[in-house]
């Protein structure tokens, strides 16, 4: 076990720095204009390359890493959308992370995210002693990245109110942010070579904050899907997972078994196998939560891996919530689907089901 970092998840270009290093020291091929990766380079360090001994980071299609590539090389905004927990984050941190070598510059949109927190906004002290001044101006990620020719991450970009959305359109259109506040050559600032958007939304969120057409057609749309594949998204909970628990400190491996248990589970169960189909999101991710919290437990509460007894408290918790109906279809699953499984963790599992709450 690695010694922890004081840093609980740092971001990509720092866990990654020796590989980004490396593809940089050896990336002949040709680089968009502001670009710290050539875009196969990018590729190789977001799908892997065994030859040369980059891990690959992120499971899925390597052709939607392409076209994300080519779309920020065309200069548009890309968009990834998909089911809550497919990545989509992740990727977005990994490009930005080969394109730009920093991932770091994030708008997280919301309800209550306004244009200063986009664009920029003002030290009001500095503004009330000296009035409008490049000193008093305090640039937002959008006015950052323009400057410095970097990748902007938009989180959520369909939780935000429409008029907050709109605040991109010139950002994308016309690659320039206005500053009317300042005068002469500050009044604006127009975008250096590298600047572009990469924006996440969920497919849930659709009919909560409608993006306009306008600004639909400033952005290359990329669906991120689930894994499919059965082993793939196993080996990904297991390897996430350890890594995971490796941070926080446990000193035991996840049980692979009860992963394949507990991928296994969740699968059924949002395919709606031998049950209703729960509304809770049951993606690789939150299984990934829930394998993380099955093992912290199991280590800081008695010193061992964790167990299928630790797997139903942690289902509860962590992946069903506080939804009554999805606790009552946990709850029939256990009861009545997870007898005909053959194994002992399957076993231990359906001896555990009292365990679930209420």
């Amino acid at each position: 076990m690695t010694a922890p970092s004081r840093v609980q998840r740092p971001p990509a270009e720092v866990r990654h720095a020796e590989e980004l290093a490396r593809l940089r020291e050896t990336d002949h091929d040709p680089r968009p204009p502001g670009w710290a990766l050539s875009p196969r380079a990018a590729r190789r360090f977001i799908v892997g390359d065994e030859r040369a001994g980059i891990r690959g980071k992120f499971v899925g299609d390597p052709s939607l890493v392409d076209r994300a590539l080519v779309a920020l090389a065309t200069n548009r905004g890309l968009l990834l959308i998909g089911p809550p927990g497919t990545a989509k984050s992740l990727l977005s941190e990994l490009i930005a992370a080969a394109v730009s070598g920093d991932s770091t510059l994030i708008v997280q949109g919301g309800a209550a995210t306004t244009e200063d927190q986009i664009r920029y906004s003002w030290n009001y002290a500095m503004l009330v002693a000296e009035g409008p001044s490049p000193r008093s101006l305090v640039p937002a990620p959008m006015l950052r990245g323009m400057r410095e020719g970097r990748v902007v991450r938009f989180e959520e970009l369909t939780r935000c109110p429409l008029e907050v959305q709109d605040c991109l359109l010139s950002l994308l259109s016309e690659r320039v942010l206005a500053i009317p506040e300042l005068p002469g050559e500050h009044a604006a600032v127009f975008a250096a070579h590298g600047f572009n958007v990469i924006a996440t939304a969920n497919t849930g969120d659709r009919g909560v904050n409608e993006m306009s057409t306008a600004l639909k057609r400033r952005f290359t749309f990329e669906t991120v899907f689930p894994i499919a594949d059965y082993d793939t998204e196993l080996e990904l909970v297991r390897a996430e997972s350890a890594a995971l628990l490796d941070r926080s400190g446990v000193g035991a491996a996840p049980d692979r078994d009860l992963l394949s248990v507990l991928v296994t589970t969740f699968r059924e169960l949002r395919e709606g196998t031998g049950a209703e189909r729960p509304s809770a999101v049951l993606s690789t991710a939150e299984a990934v939560s829930v394998a993380h919290a099955v093992g912290v437990r199991g280590w800081y509460l008695r010193g061992e891996p964790g167990t299928a007894a630790d797997l139903v408290e942690c289902l509860a918790g962590t992946a069903v919530k506080d939804s009554e109906p999805d606790l009552a279809r946990l709850r029939r699953y256990l009861d009545h689907h997870v007898p005909r499984k053959q194994g002992a963790h399957w076993r231990a599992l359906h001896e555990a089901r009292d365990r679930l709450p209420g």
